[in-house]
């Protein structure tokens, strides 16, 4: 195993026997390591990690507050997070954890103080859903002090979180759907609409699409990347986080016909376009050929609602709607999972198993004719010798 030995307090760099490189360091006598497919992450992990020891890090907790803890944090994780990934969690710390939380010594964060913050948060009228990430943050960033040995428990553990809030969620019904989709003929995203409310994928997904990720003749459409904006960074393709979504999704005739439609039209602007046309093979791209901004997205989906008389809902709740229709309408679960992409069937249920009440009706009548028991005359029945033939 080929190994890179530094000075004391300088740590070390070596390759594992499985390929990947691992970085060390020793802190009050507590191994830390990073491990990475790449030796140059390792070199930028461990020179990092010993620049916020040159800036006074005691890595006891004692005198270190949880604003500057989070920022060496963040800072330190930079080479193991997504881009955007990155950028939201900056965005949390400094919205949501620093204004309530920040000047408090690490070592003196109680459970009960994180407990009384979610609370505060859903005073001042931050989501549940935004709720949950935060803790999500911090509760990761408390793991890795609780492993540098600052704390000796994570007091975000076990902390009480407030219950999922089911009316975020909003599903349009079937008529309503039809309706949108009438008024979405006016649209040049006519067939974007029409697949997000079909297959219930995501926007980023949507908007990644390329033309080489559909076969027509089989009707396979292949989901493989997502396109992210990060500000300040641009824009850039990214693979879907779990195996689960990377899949291949079904399509009927119809939405095989909306994309003929829609590529005849693309065909034309790029002609209209000309040179000023950025060729990325998209499905769905802007007006130049690069990807399509969900600002402007957002504008034209708001408009097309509006003239098909729908309440405003987000673009995401089309994959609810999907979801919605599709459990609704008997189709199995475990199919209904595949397509929305989760990575196992209970994840939908989680979800969505609240929309099933649609369907406890129809579940009632049919148990009902089960188990309704046949009249009978007994009496009869056992006077008639017929009847009593073994």
């Amino acid at each position: 195993m080929a190994k890179s030995i530094r000075g004391r307090n300088e740590g070390s760099i070596s390759k594992r026997p499985n390929g990947k490189w691992r970085a060390q360091l020793s802190l009050n006598g507590k191994r830390i390591s990073f491990g990475s497919t790449s030796k140059e992450e390792c070199q930028v992990w461990l020179r990092k990690m010993l620049n916020n020891l040159d800036r006074g890090m005691d890595y006891e907790g004692g005198k270190t507050n949880l604003k500057d803890y989070l920022a060496l944090w963040l800072e330190s994780n930079q080479t193991t997070l997504r881009p955007k990934t990155a950028y939201q969690y900056a965005q949390i710390i400094r919205l949501h954890i620093i204004p309530y939380l920040g000047e408090i010594i690490l070592k003196d964060l109680r459970q009960s103080r994180v407990e009384q913050f979610y609370g505060e948060l859903l005073k001042a009228g931050v989501g549940t859903r935004t709720i949950r990430l935060t803790h999500s943050v911090l509760h990761r960033a408390l793991e890795k002090a609780l492993g540098y040995g600052l704390i000796l428990s994570n007091p975000a553990h076990g902390a009480a979180l407030p219950r999922r809030n089911q009316t975020e969620m909003s599903v349009l019904d079937e008529s309503q759907v039809s309706l949108f989709l009438v008024a979405a003929h006016s649209s040049q995203h006519e067939a974007l609409y029409h697949l997000a409310v079909i297959t219930g994928m995501r926007q980023a997904e949507l908007l990644g699409l390329k033309w080489s990720d559909l076969q027509w003749i089989s009707g396979t459409l292949h989901v493989r990347r997502q396109v992210q904006h990060v500000p300040g960074q641009g824009w850039s393709f990214i693979e879907p986080k779990t195996r689960a979504g990377r899949r291949a999704v079904e399509l009927g005739e119809g939405s095989l016909q909306a994309l003929r439609l829609h590529l005849e039209r693309q065909e034309l602007q790029k002609m209209i376009m000309g040179q000023r046309w950025k060729e990325n093979n998209l499905i769905f791209p802007s007006s130049v050929g690069t990807p399509l901004n969900p600002s402007n997205l957002r504008m034209d989906f708001n408009r097309v609602l509006d003239h098909a008389g729908i309440p405003r809902v987000r673009f995401h709740d089309l994959r609810h709607t999907a979801a919605s229709l599709m459990l609704n309408h008997g189709i199995p679960v475990i199919v209904v999972s595949k397509i929305l992409g989760h990575s196992k069937p209970s994840v939908t249920l989680d979800i969505y198993g609240h929309l099933y009440h649609e369907m406890q009706t129809e579940a009632a009548q049919i148990m009902d004719r089960l188990v309704t028991p046949i009249e009978v005359d007994l009496l009869e029945t056992a006077s008639n010798p017929i009847h009593n033939i073994h």
